[in-house]
């Protein structure tokens, strides 16, 4: 038997890859589905299963293409209900892969066809669960993004998830393995740990969700409070994911069309796409298309992409570091974006080359700024998460989430040079490029953010540990 995680950091997902004599089982798989067919080529096994533990709201799978490669069964837990032919099974039910069985535990909660697969060895032992999003290492699975009935809420389904895992997990023994199918930086949950592998008897002890002596109505508060509102791609990806979706093949090829600068020019004026600049930060603040969106791939790239875009349909145009259009395209389909229609051939070097406009973000170093803010002369904005503001910030700063940002452009001077940073570098330069595709350019970034703004003597307010927030 062997077990493979396939774990994506830009997603903070865990697929998985498992063989016995010569069969092969996957579990929520990517978009991309060729390394899982190469994988079982290589150790001369056919892919027999593919499961889902639900419908993904956060990535796009790959159990359509690869069940169409591959002529393997798709298996959802029961109240599945999606477009294409698939096995609903039931809750218990089993399946022979190889010498091992893996068999359907529904889990209900996170959504309601949620389920655990338990993986029983040779020896008919039970060695593993894939616990999907109803378990993760230190949390559960948020249970607000469920595609269900108006009469049930996020306390209703909370309620749900409790029995699951006191009914279904928590008898199971200490020893098994959990895999989830995320880690810390998901969306899906609220405080998972770095870890990706642990043991069951380690999350009853150390998972607040777990706790012996939690009572019912204890779980749905501690559960459900905190909660940020859901990206709004969310929904559509699970759309995607319940009804089919096109070949990564196709949004690959069409995506991958190299355009000289005046035809992406053209496209650009043309067709309403948004021009998506994925370099390094450092490059886009020294030049740009204007009106372009920096998310750079360096970062977390997809989920933003996600968040701040939102619309799957949107057509988009790329502008890369030479060599990393095919990966752009990838990580973008991953999370439903398949409306690349080309990219800028020999990059924004060849833009400048042919004498084409340009813009720049001022951006200066946190010594640099460090009188102005202190004597208050300009406004500072800190576009980092509410928690993160809220545990530490400059003084008087205000607080402008990222995610949110659309949502304070009215808050932002009209004619004042203001300064805007986030932690590191990397979200303040995306916001930059918001500002200035809606016509605001009278600010400063703050290059380093708030961790260079601390090794300064600019005034920040005293230090609240995140976990008593």
């Amino acid at each position: 038997m062997k077990i493979e995680q396939i774990y994506t950091g830009c997603l903070a997902q865990g697929a998985y890859y498992i063989e016995s004599e010569g069969e092969v089982a996957i579990i929520d798989p990517l978009r991309e589905v060729q390394p899982y067919i190469k994988r079982a080529n290589a150790d001369k096994a056919k892919i027999k299963y593919i499961f889902e533990t639900h419908f993904h709201a956060d990535f796009v799978s790959g159990h359509v293409t690869l069940a169409k490669e591959t002529g393997a069964d798709i298996i959802y837990g029961p109240t599945a209900n999606p477009s294409f032919d698939c096995i609903v099974a039931t809750d218990g039910q089993e399946f022979k892969v190889g010498a091992i069985t893996i068999k359907v535990l529904h889990t209900p909660g996170h959504t309601m066809e949620s389920s655990t697969f338990l993986l029983k060895d040779e020896n008919g032992k039970d060695y593993a669960i894939f616990s999907g999003d109803t378990l993760f290492l230190g949390d559960v699975g948020r249970p607000d993004l469920a595609q269900k009935a108006a009469s049930m809420t996020q306390e209703d389904l909370a309620g749900i998830l409790f029995d699951s895992l006191r009914t279904k997990i928590m008898p199971l023994a200490d020893d098994l393995i959990v895999y989830p199918a995320h880690g810390a930086g998901s969306a899906c949950g609220k405080n998972m740990m770095k870890e990706t592998v642990d043991t069951l008897g380690n999350q009853k002890k150390m998972n607040y969700a777990l706790r012996a002596d939690m009572t019912r109505d204890e779980f749905i508060k501690e559960v459900t409070d905190g909660l940020l509102p859901p990206p709004k791609y969310f929904p559509l990806n699970v759309k995607m994911n319940k009804e089919g979706y096109e070949d990564f093949d196709d949004v690959l090829e069409r995506g991958a069309t190299a355009l000289s600068p005046d035809a992406f020019e053209v496209a650009a004026n043309d067709t309403g796409a948004i021009v998506l600049d994925v370099r390094h930060q450092d490059d886009f603040v020294k030049g740009h298309i204007p009106r372009s969106i920096f998310i750079g791939l360096n970062g977390d790239f997809a989920p933003w992409v996600g968040a701040l875009i939102a619309d799957v349909e949107q057509t988009l145009l790329l502008v890369t570091p030479e060599g990393q259009e095919e990966e752009a395209i990838t990580r973008l389909s991953r999370v439903g974006f398949d409306g690349t229609i080309g990219f800028l051939k020999g990059g924004f070097t060849a833009w400048k080359k042919a004498s084409k406009e340009y813009d720049t973000i001022t951006s200066l170093t946190a010594k640099e700024v460090t009188e102005a803010i202190n004597a208050k002369k300009t406004a500072v904005f800190d576009v980092r998460k509410e928690t993160e503001y809220a545990s530490e910030h400059v003084l008087d700063a205000e607080n402008t989430p990222l995610s949110n940002l659309n949502d304070y452009l009215a808050e932002f001077p009209d004619k004042e040079t203001f300064f805007i940073h986030c932690a590191g570098g990397y979200r303040s330069v995306i916001a930059a490029s918001i500002l200035k595709s809606r016509g605001i350019h009278n600010f400063i970034d703050i290059a380093g953010g708030f961790g260079a703004l601390k090794q300064t003597d600019v005034k920040v307010t005293d230090y609240v540990c995140p976990t008593t927030l």
